[in-house]
């Protein structure tokens, strides 16, 4: 392991959306970047996007399933920064919500950033571990019960986390609507287009977000040493409308 390694930005999730933007911005800023994700196809797709081996590395590992996640950190060895935006969050009407669906959510977005942050935080000198959450924790919408609960649970991990583990610091970055594929799942293309204009149209920057947006608060969290156990609202004002 060399100087250069201990450089590294991992990225779960970093195959499509969110993840996906901000491993560009980090190898646009000469960093190593690892990204991680459930789906070889989607991570070979990232991997032409983002410009195929050198400083980028795809591994495939569920979040989810803490041995997974405890073979990839042994792949990686040492990492400056671990950011996490993976989510398998299940919508619908809260009475017609399986256990499987529960567990996908809290697997997604509880258990598994608690296993890579165990993981992580042995490994990692000076550097940081960014989760997101999501504006579910503080404006829940009928049919996403889930997303709600998760998020406030992972957000109030963050802050016992960034006391245990200091010096490595922990945050989390609260998008609010961006337009990612994850959409592609919700509504059809007709009523994704509605949805999101209407709230573009509610927002003062009259927009929805960008994944570029949240890479940026994320970037912010990375960069900043002095901000650990907080929690960064990038939602364009979606909390005020």
């Amino acid at each position: 392991m060399n100087d250069r390694d201990s450089e590294t930005v991992v990225v779960i999730g970093g195959s499509s959306g969110l993840g996906l933007s901000v491993a560009r911005r980090c190898l646009a800023g000469g960093a190593p970047v690892v990204i991680a994700g459930r789906s070889q196809r989607r991570l070979d797709a990232a991997s032409a996007q983002l410009g195929g081996p050198g400083r980028l590395t795809a591994i495939r590992a569920d979040i989810g399933d803490r041995d997974q996640v405890a073979a990839l950190f042994e792949r990686i060895g040492l990492l400056r920064h671990l950011v996490v935006t993976a989510a398998d969050l299940p919508y619908g009407a809260a009475a017609t919500l399986t256990e499987d669906d529960m567990m996908r959510a809290v697997r997604s977005k509880v258990l598994g950033p608690f296993f890579a942050a165990q993981q992580a935080a042995e490994r990692i000198s000076a550097g940081s571990i960014t989760f997101t959450s999501g504006i579910a924790a503080y404006r829940p919408a009928p049919g996403g019960a889930l997303a709600a609960v998760v998020n406030g649970a992972l957000e109030s991990m963050v802050r016992a986390l960034a006391l245990e583990l200091a010096p490595v610091r922990v945050n989390a970055v609260s998008p609010g609507w961006v337009d990612t594929p994850v959409w592609e799942r919700l509504a059809t293309p007709e009523a994704r287009r509605a949805r999101l204009a209407d709230m573009a149209a509610r927002l003062p920057a009259r927009r929805i977000g960008r994944p570029e947006d949240i890479a940026s608060a994320i970037g912010f969290l990375m960069d900043d040493d002095f901000v650990t156990g907080t929690v960064l609202h990038a939602e364009g004002a979606q909390l005020l409308v």
